[in-house]
């Protein structure tokens, strides 16, 4: 890599779809023809160059743009990929009110394109890539950051009984079966022995706080998951809804404060961080501003138990971040940058430990 790397630039937009993840075009524009009401050809497919597991592309025709998410190819990581419950949240989600992208179909018809995909509308806007958010006003990151922190509360102030996803997951032990669930991957998808992912493995599960009520979790909330309005500090809509399900709603939470409390690559790899930065100067508010927000938007207490919540979380992105490294090595990653994002997983890992600790695990 020459210089550090621009996220903004690496991950915004289309590219050419890769041999790999191609399909025949023709056959997905017949079938679509049949499914959605007005949709006619020819089709122009690119890839989006975000998102780090199920491969999106754009699908263009002459009267409008849509997009296509789906399951990579390949041997996948058991319930990993889940199109059919991305789809499934989304609609209802969509019909609660929620900011979701219109949803079209689903097929799991793997004669199509090969594997299980849905189709969506494409939403304009503008989706940042940085947390610092470069080049914009202060006034306006301000602004940007309480509607992304009211979103997420408005998700967890939803009863899932009313918007019909009563029975999109169990309702008890998020936390625990999360942690059972990543450490089965991680250890499916290993290459090197990381330490301490070893010990969070063994401390995690024997200190679960206290559960708070099952909401819908997105599981992946986070800047670069929103689509922006273009002009207005606006959420539009939420993107990635592969990891959702009925869960606690801290947890949720945390895993989307963790920006504060990531640590930098050097060469501006990995995911987007916080740290070391004036967030006064650049108008992003501290941490416990933040907290208090979620607080007092939707009744939930975060501080008490925020050092387990952190640990859980590092160690789940870790282990997320491992699944990619898996997929690398068995040539099914979907992104370009997916060797950059893995140099992550040992630093992730040292910092869950080091909250693990703050919370009394020894070692």
């Amino acid at each position: 890599m020459n210089g550090p790397l621009d996220r903004q630039e690496a991950f915004s937009g289309t590219k050419e779809v890769p041999a790999a993840l191609s399909f025949d075009r023709e056959k997905l524009k017949s079938f679509l023809a049949r499914e959605i009401p007005g949709f006619v050809g020819p089709l122009g497919i690119r890839q989006f160059k975000g998102g780090q597991s199920n491969p999106t592309y754009l699908v263009s025709t002459p009267e409008r743009d849509y997009v296509l998410r789906r399951k990579p190819p390949g041997k996948l990581l058991p319930s990993a990929h889940a199109v059919d419950r991305e789809y499934r949240v989304m609609s209802a989600l969509g019909t609660a009110g929620f900011p979701v992208p219109k949803t079209f179909l689903l097929c799991e018809d793997e004669t199509v394109i090969g594997t299980a995909f849905y189709i969506m509308e494409k939403v304009d806007g503008r989706i940042v890539w940085e947390p610092s958010m470069p080049h914009v006003d202060p006034t306006e990151r301000l602004a940007i950051y309480r509607a992304m922190n009211e979103t997420l509360a408005s998700l967890h102030r939803l009863e899932p009984d009313a918007i019909g996803l009563g029975d999109f997951g169990k309702p008890e032990g998020y936390v625990a079966r999360q942690i059972a669930r990543w450490s089965k991957q991680y250890r499916a998808s290993e290459t090197e022995k990381v330490d301490e992912m070893d010990r969070l493995i063994a401390w995690l599960p024997e200190n679960l706080p206290p559960e708070n009520p099952a909401r819908v979790v997105h599981g992946d909330f986070r800047l670069d998951n929103l689509i922006l309005h273009a002009k207005e500090p606006r959420v539009l809509a939420v993107l990635d809804w592969e990891l959702s399900t009925l869960g606690d709603p801290v947890a949720d939470f945390t895993y989307h404060c963790m920006q504060w409390e990531m640590p930098a690559m050097p060469d501006g790899s990995g995911i987007g961080s916080l740290e070391g930065l004036d967030l006064a100067a650049l108008g992003i508010p501290g941490l416990e501003t933040y907290i208090g927000w979620y607080e007092t938007a939707t009744g939930f207490s975060v501080r008490d138990r925020l050092e387990f919540y952190f640990a859980y979380n590092f160690f789940r992105i870790a282990a997320i971040l491992q699944g990619i490294a898996g997929r690398v090595r068995d040539g099914t990653a979907a992104n370009e940058n997916a060797v950059a994002m893995i140099r992550q997983i040992r630093p992730l890992a040292r910092t869950a430990w080091r909250f693990a600790r703050q919370a009394g695990a020894r070692g």
